[in-house]
Formats: structure tokens, C-alpha cells, sequence
């Protein structure tokens, strides 16, 4: 997805060294002086694309986008084979975004958020509300228990091909459970080829 406005090119990038052995690439574009905004990416393991950068007036805003812990340019992935997923949580993201804040000078900006980002720039604006001027959200998803329970088995209904692949994806030692804390369980295995399965399905 992409915005309207031109394509344009950053006028600085970085990696910003966060807690427990995390490196955040950040990129900032548009007009320095102008309005501070930040992007805060879907996924939640896609990272920020060019596109992205066209949702913000390059003559009004100065963007900072970035690929949040464990996606993109971000390292280590979460897709690595000794991931630890225990420092890759919400609370660990929201001191991400509060640190690149300090980092960049900003002392408060534009939140822009889309799908999984809208559930964090929703975190973040309660941890942070002073440092938000204006929270805008595309393609709500606030990762309810209904909606995990949509796209984990409601969702069946209208591909039901492909959700039962999905679900046939859990061992039988992990039947009982809900396919959301099957698969949470399989993305913590400490077996990597379990846990890139898990991913992958």
C-alpha cells in the first residue's frame, strides 16, 4: 500500500541500538523543519516500504519511519533460528518508538499507524499522551479476542481450504488449545525448524 504524494527518498537513515541486543533501522524523509510524524508499519515482521513514505506531504511533515524489532532491516529478525521472542513484545516496541522519539529531538509528533500498527500506536498514545499531537488509523485492528478469534477460526467459513491447513499445521499435542496459543506455543519452541514452520503456516 501506498500513499499520494510523490516518491521521495530518505535524507538520513540509521540503525538505533535498542534493549536486549535489538538494532532498529530508522529513516527520516520529507521536510526537516515541518511537522514530526512517524509511521508505524503493519505486520506486525513486514518492516516499512517506500510507499510508505508517500502518505506524508514532503512539504509539511518530517517522517520517521522505521522496521520494528525483528522485521525488515531490524536485526536480529524474528525469523532467525535463536530468536527470542520474549524481548519482542508490545511494551518493548512502545520503548522502541519512545527512544527513536529522544533520538530524532522530537518531543512530540503525528502517529500514523495501519493495521497491526494501529494496535500499537494505540499502546504507545496510552503509554505516551504527551508526546502525541494526533493519532491517525488505517485498517483498524486492535487484536481483540473477537478479531484473534476472526482470523484464527472464524475466518474458516470463507476459506475453509486454507484453514484447515492451517489448523492441520498444530501437532496433536497441541489440539486442546485454541489455535492462537498452538501457535504461540510453536513460535516459542525452542526447535528453530519448529518454530519456521510455525511462521511459514
Amino acid at each position: 500500500m501506498q500513499g499520494r504524494f510523490p516518491a521521495i527518498e530518505p535524507y538520513d537513515t540509521g540503525m538505533l541500538d535498542v534493549t536486549d541486543g535489538h538494532r532498529v533501522y530508522w529513516e527520516c524523509c520529507g521536510n526537516r523543519n515541518g511537522k514530526p510524524a512517524i509511521y508505524l508499519h503493519g505486520g506486525p515482521g513486514s518492516g516499512c516500504t517506500p510507499g510508505q513514505r508517500r502518505f506524508f506531504d514532503p512539504s509539511a511533515y518530517r517522517v520517521v519511519l522505521f522496521d520494528q524489532r525483528g522485521s525488515g532491516r531490524s536485526r536480529p529478525l524474528a525469523s532467525g533460528p535463536n530468536a527470542d521472542l520474549s524481548t519482542n513484545t508490545t511494551a518493548h516496541l512502545i520503548a522502541d518508538i519512545e527512544q527513536l522519539r529522544q533520538h530524532q529531538g522530537i518531543k512530540s509528533w503525528t502517529v500514523l499507524g495501519m493495521s497491526w500498527g494501529t494496535t500499537l500506536g494505540l499502546a504507545y498514545a496510552q503509554a505516551h499522551p504527551q508526546r502525541v499531537n494526533a493519532l491517525v488509523l488505517a485498517l483498524v485492528t486492535t487484536t481483540s479476542a473477537r478479531e484473534v478469534r476472526w482470523l484464527t477460526h472464524d475466518v474458516g467459513r470463507i476459506f475453509p481450504q486454507e484453514w484447515e491447513r492451517f489448523a492441520a499445521a498444530v501437532p496433536d499435542t497441541l489440539r486442546h488449545l485454541p489455535l492462537v496459543d498452538a501457535y504461540a506455543t510453536l513460535l516459542f519452541d525452542p526447535n528453530p525448524l519448529i518454530r519456521e514452520n510455525a511462521a511459514r503456516e
